[in-house]
């Protein structure tokens, strides 16, 4: 059927709750599934025991001891049994609708990406997968409290066995910019990515972003997201869901028009940015220099003998 494989934060608290959700969650997908989790984190070994999925407790890491990517991806393809393999982040919940959605992209498609929107929701509790029809009660709990993400917001990614080979740079996980690089790499080989989102109720489990020291801000913006940047290839090669080449709906397969769309939006987004830059440079140089003689008299100096005189 496919191989998911993952890596994750500590099994402690509320991160080791919605992990072990996830985890759970696909191994009832099908009774051939496989689930590899990476890494040594506290708690990893005995969660892979419980839940009787294979643990490779060995990672790549960077300098500052966080996973590359493409150390999972190359040595996921070499473990896995399976043809077509999924990464997924480790606190997304999947259902039956993934699996029917993926053999329908499997029949249209031998090499393909298959990626879509999740839709993020309050979990704090264990949950109970093997409780009489918990999918459609889970269902309908998110869509009446839960929120569909835009579609810069990836989190898992089904893919050909040989669709990335060894073409994957140093990324680093839990940064930004690797899972928009993996979507434009597929499109730059010319293969299919199917957008799956109308079909598929990925479920992210909200969590917070303790597991770094700035928290979300350096999620987003710390070294390591800024060389994830570079290692990416600038905006240039970063791809969202919405550049999809075909979105699959109830009725089948859809050719993306939108995708279009998605493109000129993102140029339109970086000329905007050029443009700004080009025209508030030079003109914050003249404001700077046409109001000169006034902050002169207003300036640092004048403003420190108007300050009252104390006492000593």
């Amino acid at each position: 059927m496919v191989t998911f494989f993952t890596t994750a934060k500590p099994f402690r608290g509320h991160a080791g709750t919605i992990q072990r959700n996830a985890l759970k969650s696909w191994t009832v997908l099908h009774p051939d599934v496989e689930v590899i989790l990476f890494g040594d984190e506290e708690g990893a070994a005995e969660a892979a025991r419980e839940l009787g999925i294979r643990h490779e407790p060995h990672v790549e890491r960077s300098e500052y001891g966080t996973k590359r990517l493409d150390y999972l991806f190359t040595t996921a393809r070499a473990l896995a049994r399976h043809e077509v393999l999924c990464y997924v982040n480790c606190d997304i919940i999947l259902m039956d609708d993934f699996c029917r959605a993926l053999e329908q992209v499997r029949a249209a498609h031998a090499r393909f990406l298959m990626v879509g929107r999740r839709w993020d929701a309050e979990i704090w509790e264990p949950y109970y997968f093997t409780r009489a029809n918990w999918q459609a009660r889970l269902k309908a709990i998110i869509r009446q409290r839960g929120r569909q993400r835009t579609p810069e917001w990836i989190d898992y990614f089904a893919f050909s066995r040989d669709l990335y080979g060894s073409s994957i740079p140093p990324l680093v996980v839990g940064r930004v910019h690797w899972d928009h690089w993996l979507v434009w790499r597929a499109l730059a080989c010319k293969e299919p990515v199917v957008d799956v989102s109308p079909c598929v109720m990925a479920i992210h489990q909200n969590h917070d972003y303790g597991y770094h020291p700035q928290g979300k801000h350096g999620v987003w913006h710390d070294e390591e997201s800024q060389r994830n940047h570079q290692l990416a290839g600038g905006w240039k090669h970063f791809r969202t869901i919405a550049d999809a080449t075909a979105v699959l709906c109830t009725d089948g397969l859809k050719f993306n028009t939108y995708r279009y769309l998605a493109a000129l939006a993102r140029y339109l987004k970086q000329a905007g940015r050029v443009v700004l830059f080009d025209v508030w440079q030079p003109t914050s140089f003249f404001l700077l220099a046409i109001t000169r003689p006034l902050r002169r008299v207003l300036g640092p100096r004048n403003v420190a003998l108007s300050r009252p005189r104390q006492n000593v």
